[in-house]
């Protein structure tokens, strides 16, 4: 019954490799939620110690109650045992017993799920490179997962519902909780149709540190390939790629700047043997999916004019300064600038972070 999944969740000082041990035990989870310390004892390896907290706090938790507080904050949810649980994440080491959602999570694609990660503190080169090749996916019903952190995650459901794609956010805390709150707003616009956000934490759990790791074998454990788009070699997107690997997992990895000190973990993946993905294309390669984006919109350039152009070659393999065109392109400053926003108006050209710019 779904009351006692939830009342087992409810329990901070279990987890869920507990609460399975003692589900696969009795073979129903109101037994095993109602079990005595003499059952519990019988049970062959379980830590008698664990046991005898479970029951502890067991007692200061009512199961109708625990499932009414799910219901009023109009919380969906999954349990373990139902028929609708995520086949995929089924599947991992350590599954979570109980999965909250917020949102249409019938309107994604589980058979087609991608996990994006890497840095929170993401250079502006790696933000474009998650763009440049979430955009290759336009059109498909692929769907991006990712932890809602800022950063890359950010970044990567930010592109997928730019381009059309449903996303899943999975969280490291209860729904009473926004984390972080910059991230308000992309919780809402995932929840109002762009997918799910999603957490194993009852709703009154805080996002502790201890969360996120846990949170990331999810992220993993729900995708059937995770691409990283920089990693420090003590990073949580590191630990994720780890999972990706023991979960049996395609890894994949989007290549950066080397001096950039959050590739080094990059580095070491491809080195190791990550699939190197600098497009939508490779991602469908390595996953080994028949899916065919749609063919990308090539900018017609014919009517630019003869200093337009000039401009458009300057930025075309890297973005450039204001002073870095000048000195390129000959072209006057006051014309310049006209040119620069003229084309910026055209969407050939946009401006980047320190007044510079780069091709579209």
């Amino acid at each position: 019954m779904d009351k006692y999944w939830i009342a087992f969740s409810a329990i901070e000082q279990v987890d869920s490799p507990f609460v399975q041990r003692l589900y696969n035990y009795f073979g129903d989870i109101e037994r095993a939620y109602n079990a005595t310390s003499k059952e519990l004892s019988e049970i062959e390896g379980l830590s008698i110690k664990k046991a005898e907290n479970f029951i502890k706090h067991r007692d200061k938790i009512n199961p109708d109650k625990a499932l009414e507080e799910v219901l009023s904050r109009e919380i969906k949810f999954y349990t373990f045992d139902n028929p609708s649980y995520p086949k995929l994440l089924r599947e991992i080491s350590n599954p979570p017993i109980v999965l909250y959602y917020k949102g249409d999570i019938k309107s994604c694609n589980l058979d087609k799920t991608i996990a994006v990660v890497g840095s929170r503190k993401a250079s502006y080169n790696a933000k474009d490179s998650v763009e440049k090749v979430l955009s290759g996916l336009t059109g498909t019903d692929l769907c991006i997962v990712s932890g809602l952190a800022s950063g890359i995650d950010t970044t990567a459901h930010r592109c997928a519902l730019k381009y059309g794609l449903k996303t899943i956010g999975v969280i490291a805390s209860g729904f009473d909780y926004t984390y972080p709150a910059a991230n308000k707003d992309l919780y809402r616009e995932i929840e109002e149709g762009g997918g799910v956000v999603m957490t194993e934490y009852y709703p009154t759990f805080e996002p502790l540190k201890f969360r996120f790791p846990e949170r990331n074998r999810i992220v993993s454990g729900i995708s059937y390939g995770t691409l990283v788009a920089e990693a420090s070699l003590h990073s949580g997107a590191l630990i994720t790629a780890n999972l990706t690997l023991e979960q049996g997992r395609e890894l994949m990895c989007i290549p950066g700047i080397i001096t950039n000190p959050n590739t080094e973990g990059i580095y070491k993946l491809l080195k190791n043997g990550a699939t190197l993905v600098t497009c939508a294309a490779d991602i469908l390669e390595a996953l080994n999916w028949e899916i065919k984006p749609i063919e990308q919109l090539k900018m017609d350039l014919s009517d630019l004019s003869c200093d337009e152009l000039k401009i458009v070659k300057a930025v075309e393999i890297e973005e450039k300064g204001f002073d870095e065109i000048s000195a390129q392109t000959g072209i006057n400053t006051n014309d310049l600038l006209i040119l620069l926003t003229t084309l910026e108006l055209k969407g050939v050209i946009k401006q980047t972070a320190g007044d510079r710019y780069k091709k579209v």
